[in-house]
């Protein structure tokens, strides 16, 4: 099974009962015009925004702008808890438009894998903060669109990373080579981070560069090259549940560069800004992202966590996610790799 089919937990519970997932996927010419007439400047306001080409008079527009109508309703209640500082903010952003069904088959493909309980001895000393960004060997923010392939944008994100702190020069790793070659896995449909490195550990393969095997956002025949081919094989992996003890998680970022994870992105669909504290479990993981760094200056300690969605999601492409209750499962599993 793969990630994006995973049990809908929190949000489902909580949200459903305030607006069906499936509504807006069956809806007559009728019913849209009773329910959301006074939602037509909004959503006008968001199909210019997003360029929403669907024609005035087709099914798809009316069942869009139910799917649209259901989203406003969410935002009400996700927005609905006590205000904490910096607390996530939820409204429309380019998911407004789906159902929780469709956003979850397309966006969110990753298999969640149990990892071992992290063992080692907790880095001393560490900063307050600390971000991979400021020493400028994190990638831009991609956008992995309409293909669950988030499990080999966070593995890849990883590596390219960790070869830049190595000295290499920065560069975008080829995303689709691992969503078309990796065996273990099932490309746009979904995958495992950990499946995709045991691949890259157990082959050898060594990764080219994005402008060499560009990204297609759907799956495609492997591309073979052969081994005389430069750029960059990983050697090995840790990865590891970290849950009560994101401390310890903190050094192995500081100490081994960016970490590959897994999340619970449900509620990430209406996400607009701020740093998450609520609406996100453990343990029901079905999102890949890039923890790039931290911030505990703040009377809110946070994760600096890199999606796969664009730059126009979130903060600028990027999330804050709490430190500490392993806030959406940042902790359940995350992978240090090294080359």
């Amino acid at each position: 099974m793969t990630g994006c089919r995973v049990k809908f937990v929190f949000v489902t519970v909580a949200v459903g009962s305030l607006v069906s997932p499936a509504r807006c996927q069956h809806v007559s010419s009728a019913e849209a015009r009773s329910k959301l007439n006074g939602s037509a400047v909004d959503f006008g306001s968001f199909r210019e925004r997003f360029q929403r080409m669907y024609d005035v008079n087709s099914e798809e527009f009316n069942r869009r702008r139910l799917c649209f109508q259901d989203a406003t309703k969410r935002h009400v209640y996700l927005n609905s808890f006590p205000a904490e500082p910096q607390s996530a903010t939820y409204g429309i952003n380019p998911f407004s438009d789906l159902s929780q069904k469709e956003f979850r088959d397309l966006y969110l493909g990753a298999v969640y894998d149990r990892a071992p309980l992290f063992s080692g001895l907790k880095v001393e000393g560490l900063p307050a903060k600390f971000d991979w960004r400021d020493r400028a060997v994190v990638a831009p923010v991609q956008d992995q669109l309409a293909c669950g392939s988030c499990w080999a944008f966070s593995v890849v994100g990883a590596i390219q990373s960790v070869r830049a702190i190595g000295g290499s020069q920065l560069e975008q790793l080829s995303v689709q080579q691992v969503v078309d070659c990796s065996s273990q896995n099932k490309g746009c449909n979904g995958g495992s981070p950990s499946g995709a490195l045991n691949w890259l550990k157990q082959t050898r393969v060594k990764l080219v560069t994005q402008s060499e095997y560009p990204y297609k956002a759907k799956t495609g025949i492997c591309h073979f090259f052969s081994q005389s081919h430069g750029d960059v094989a990983l050697k090995n992996f840790a990865a590891h549940d970290f849950s009560g003890q994101e401390e310890a998680m903190m050094g192995q970022l500081v100490e081994n560069g960016p970490l590959a994870a897994i999340v619970d992105a449900v509620s990430w669909q209406d996400y607009l800004g701020g740093i998450i504290q609520h609406h996100c479990s453990s343990q029901y993981s079905n999102h890949a992202v890039l923890v790039v760094g931290y911030d505990a200056t703040g009377e809110i300690p946070y994760w600096i966590v890199q999606n796969s969605w664009g730059t126009r999601w979130g903060n600028q492409g990027y999330v804050y996610i709490k430190m500490g209750g392993n806030i959406c499962g940042i902790a359940d599993f995350a992978a240090a790799v090294f080359l």
